[in-house]
């Protein structure tokens, strides 16, 4: 009866059009087969003289499965970013998870590090998929960093900056439509300045899928980062960061927004998330940078 049930719960997962990490995949499979299940009842059905069919229903006690399922943090494992510790270590590859890094040499801090996508790598900077974290914050919140790093979060202007100081970093965004395709924007070189620059924006060399929107159309290359209590962009009649319900950097305005109010559907509004001339609202966003090889 358990394995029965774990089939048809994975089955379910997959038909509804989820496609977990396989490490998640496995990590389901073995908590279901192990999960403190509770007998409900059992009865038999005679068919014939000679055979009877026996059924049996279990349950499992509410909150027993996203209480038994935990983001893998990988101990002992440590560099100055993700691919620092890709490198020095090969078998983190495909290994997504919770890692310590120390860009700085003297503040450790735990990241999220996809081992996964393009080879691997990537320190996650922003991950956002179902509105769950507010992300209409003050400047002190983006400073630091805010949300659950193993679910959606901004891991924080002064460790991004940290991060990409040494201007050798490219940005990678992953993004999913609300008509399930997924598309990405690469740029080859991505770094933001200190506090005392307002966190400036520098970027260049883009390639993808989803169009380019930092420097095509509204060119954000060189702006300060805004917040609703920090008007930085050259919109001198706007407070762009503030009508539009996202920290970002932007000029008169612009074509993106990833920290703007979440959206559980497509509305084609500049007021949410959005991506590009349209203002299509996405579905899911993950930003992350990686050292240039």
């Amino acid at each position: 009866m358990k394995v029965l049930t774990l089939l048809v719960i994975l089955l379910i997962y997959e038909v509804n059009g989820f496609q977990p990490h396989h490490s998640v995949k496995d990590q389901i499979s073995n908590y279901l087969k192990t999960a403190p299940w509770e007998h409900v009842k059992s009865f038999a059905k005679i068919k014939t003289p000679l055979s009877m069919d026996i059924t049996s229903n279990y349950r499992l006690p509410a909150g027993t499965i996203l209480n038994g399922l935990k983001v893998v943090t990988v101990k002992g494992k440590t560099g100055k970013n993700c691919v620092d510790i890709l490198k020095r270590d090969l078998s983190t590859k495909r290994k997504d998870g919770i890692y310590t890094i120390n860009p700085d040499n003297k503040n450790p801090v735990k990241v999220y590090c996809d081992m996964t996508t393009d080879g691997g790598g990537w320190t996650v900077i922003q991950n956002r998929y179902d509105g769950s974290t507010n992300f209409y914050r003050n400047w002190n919140d983006y400073k630091i960093g805010f949300g659950n790093i193993s679910r959606e979060f901004w891991l924080g202007n002064d460790i991004i900056h940290a991060l990409t100081k040494n201007g050798d970093q490219e940005l990678r965004i992953e993004m999913t439509k609300f008509s399930g395709s997924k598309v990405y924007a690469k740029y080859s070189s991505f770094y933001i300045g200190e506090e005392s620059k307002k966190y400036k924006l520098s970027i260049s060399g883009y390639n993808g899928t989803a169009g380019d929107y930092l420097l095509g159309g509204q060119n954000l290359n060189g702006m300060a980062f805004s917040t609703k209590d920090k008007d930085n962009d050259k919109f001198i009649k706007r407070h762009c960061a503030k009508v539009e319900y996202g920290a970002w950097w932007y000029n008169q305005c612009s074509y993106s927004d990833l920290n703007g109010r979440y959206t559980p559907k497509q509305l084609n509004s500049g007021y949410y998330l959005f991506w590009g001339t349209s203002a299509e609202n996405m579905k899911t966003t993950k930003m992350m940078i990686r050292t240039r090889s």
